[in-house]
């Protein structure tokens, strides 16, 4: 396809380099620490080295860096851009935000190794960490807030600036959401038969994805004319889903009951709707195979996400490696797809070589792809033989190992883009730049 507008500024701005460079160095941190902790369950004989550091403080470190680091800072370049606080007289106060970001997450990794926590996977915060951390998340939305006040560009819509309002206004919820949430006497509804999520609490966080899919491609693009009736569509469907989801509840129930699986089966329409929305938008060619590498997780994401809670297979893999499979279908493989999609749309055309290296978008991806199948067919074995992960064994030690080239493949390809990262211009105070449209592949 020819493009349709002007092409992307050849260079990212100095702020959404930085935002970028710091997502990397997360992503390497945590796969190296993934890469240790598949090497101490292959040899645990190990563990009694690390003293008091031991595999479950690790374990913590690794999935807070994965989702308060890698996952989260591309979506502040993301900010940073639509804010345009990365022009003018707020592009000085970008670097130190992402320094406090950053701060923070180290703070909430010592932390964590020296046994604070709130017991919760995923809100670990604790102690000084609890503090640190949303006083970062505030220091943000009062950068984006200065931003928006310095006025609207000329060009920009008066929807678009009322969009960017309501946006400050959930985000300064944020910070005292995730202090709150991280107190271990608060709890969401549970699955009786499981101990997990139920099926209204599952639906309502994948429709936090699905809005968050559909929001996105407004901030960094712009929609095809004439426009697609496929938005539209997809914007009553996720309505339609809203009301169905508050129409569940929040009361503990079980999996069992038809209307929690059938329910979350009304997701399974959005495995053809993304992509048919995707394409209703003008998108930087270098794009390409990021995106369709997104469309194929996401459908596998979905699949999977609604199968293993139908009764019968949950009962059997509910805390077992299945679960850890699925939970890097949706963190490195979806949302991974998708972070390095707008992390190609926001660097700029020059830039975008930096995720668009064969060898390591096949050893990322298919490193996923192994280490899904590899956990998975070792949970599914776990759950007729509980000891099968515990005690060492042939069968076990093979799997076991499998993923760990698995994730040695993934620390390698997340080097790669680290390495190039740094060694282009963008890290470095660049003129500032403004966004001017896209290509389309």
């Amino acid at each position: 396809m020819s493009a349709e507008d002007a092409p992307l500024a050849p260079h990212a701005t100095a702020a959404v380099a930085g935002a970028v460079w710091h997502s990397l160095v997360w992503l390497v941190v945590g796969n190296a620490i993934g890469v240790m902790i598949a090497i101490l369950l292959l040899l645990p004989g190990l563990n009694p080295w690390l003293g008091e550091w031991t595999y479950g403080r690790w374990m913590m470190v690794h999935m807070n860096v994965a989702l308060y680091g890698w996952c989260s800072l591309p979506m502040l370049a993301f900010l940073f851009k639509v804010y345009r606080a990365d022009r003018g007289p707020t592009a000085a106060w970008c670097r130190p935000v992402l320094w406090l970001w950053s701060g923070a997450l180290v703070a909430g990794s010592i932390a964590w190794l020296s046994g604070q926590s709130s017991g919760k996977p995923f809100l670990d915060w604790s102690g000084y960490a609890r503090v640190l951390f949303p006083l970062a998340m505030g220091s943000l939305w009062l950068l984006l807030t200065m931003a928006f006040m310095r006025g609207r560009s000329p060009t920009e819509k008066r929807s678009a600036q009322m969009a960017k309002l309501v946006g400050l206004v959930t985000l300064a919820a944020v910070p005292f959401v995730i202090y709150f949430a991280s107190s271990p006497g608060i709890y969401p509804a549970v699955n009786p038969d499981t101990g997990g999520p139920t099926g209204a609490s599952q639906l309502e966080s994948s429709l936090g994805t699905v809005l968050i899919l559909l929001v996105l491609p407004y901030g960094i693009t712009r929609r095809r004319e004439p426009r697609p009736k496929v938005v539209a569509v997809s914007w009553i469907v996720f309505l339609a889903e809203s009301i169905l989801c508050a129409m569940l509840g929040r009361g503990d129930v079980s999996h069992h009951r038809p209307v929690q699986y059938l329910s979350l089966a009304s997701l399974l329409i959005w495995i053809p709707l993304i992509p048919s929305y995707y394409a209703a938008f003008r998108w930087n060619r270098s794009t390409r195979r990021w995106r369709i590498a997104m469309y194929w997780w996401w459908g596998g994401l979905v699949v999977s996400g609604w199968v293993l809670f139908l009764p019968g297979i949950l009962d059997r893999i509910k805390f077992t490696d299945v679960l850890v499979g699925h939970s890097l279908t949706a963190v490195a493989g979806f949302l991974t797809a998708l972070l390095i999609l707008v992390m190609i749309q926001l660097v700029g055309e020059q830039d975008s070589r930096i995720f668009n290296r064969t060898w390591s978008f096949h050893a990322w991806n298919q490193g996923v792809l192994a280490y899904v199948i590899v956990i998975s067919v070792a949970g599914w074995i776990e759950s007729d033989n509980p000891a099968f992960t515990i005690v060492p064994g042939p069968m076990r030690d093979i799997l076991y190992f499998v993923r760990l080239l698995t994730g040695v493949a993934m620390l390698a390809g997340s080097l790669e883009w680290l390495i190039a990262a740094s060694s282009l211009s963008i890290v470095a105070p660049a003129a500032e730049t403004e966004f001017s449209g896209a290509r389309v592949a």
